[in-house]
């Protein structure tokens, strides 16, 4: 184990551009938070009637998802407050789009780290590899997770060489549930922050702790011995 955070160390004290790419990943859907968060109300100037503006909705939402600019609960939670049901359909691609531009991203910022870490640690390799049919159920168990956010686990799978159909495939319905849930509270809300603070409802954090079980149980599947 120290051997590979000695490799991610000198991988990245090489390649500022990676190391970069995973700060952003982390800090700026924090900070695009709270800049939406002081300018929420704009979107009523911006209704949902013609084709143009679903797919104005649709490319906009992509954008800012896959380039981790805002959370994906943020934007599921505006997007039933603001836009009801039916924008639905058009989040859900938004999403798909969303994560091939983030994995994309998160390949060409890190396109050597793979290699480099399993030349580095034969061991790792050997071990990743053999886990290579679970790899489905652990991109499902990451995206239902509420631990690993969208942004980071798009890098993730990026670095980890899961192909982008298996991360597109398992990937989406692992969110739904997540979305959905959000989704949802803006939609019943009366306000666009009596949304958020809904989030904060015991029975939502019943169903956050459920989400985070059967994350954590099929991540931890993924990771224990054969």
């Amino acid at each position: 184990m120290g051997s590979i955070f000695k490799t991610i160390r000198s991988y990245f004290a090489t390649h500022p551009a990676g190391i970069f790419a995973w700060l952003w990943v982390v800090a700026m859907p924090i900070l695009g938070s709270v800049i939406f968060a002081a300018n929420y109300d704009f979107l009523e100037a911006y209704p949902l009637h013609t084709p143009l503006d679903y797919l104005a909705y649709l490319v906009i939402g992509a954008l800012l998802m896959g380039l981790a600019l805002l959370p994906t609960t943020l934007i599921a939670i505006a997007s039933g407050f603001y836009y009801g049901w039916v924008s639905l359909p058009f989040l859900i691609l938004g999403y798909s789009l969303a994560s091939v531009l983030g994995y994309s991203l998160g390949k060409i910022t890190n396109m050597a780290f793979t290699e480099l870490l399993f030349k580095k640690n034969p061991g790792f390799r050997k071990a990743v590899e053999s886990r290579k049919e679970k790899e489905g159920s652990l991109v499902f168990f990451v995206r239902i997770s509420p631990v690993v956010p969208f942004a980071i686990s798009n890098f993730l799978f990026a670095s980890m060489n899961i192909k982008l159909w298996k991360v597109l495939a398992y990937g989406i319905p692992g969110m739904l549930t997540r979305t959905v849930i959000a989704f949802s509270a803006g939609v019943l809300a009366s306000s666009f922050l009596a949304a958020k603070e809904s989030l904060n409802s015991p029975s939502q954090w019943t169903i956050g702790a459920a989400m985070l079980i059967i994350g954590v149980g099929g991540i931890y599947n993924y990771l224990r011995k054969k």
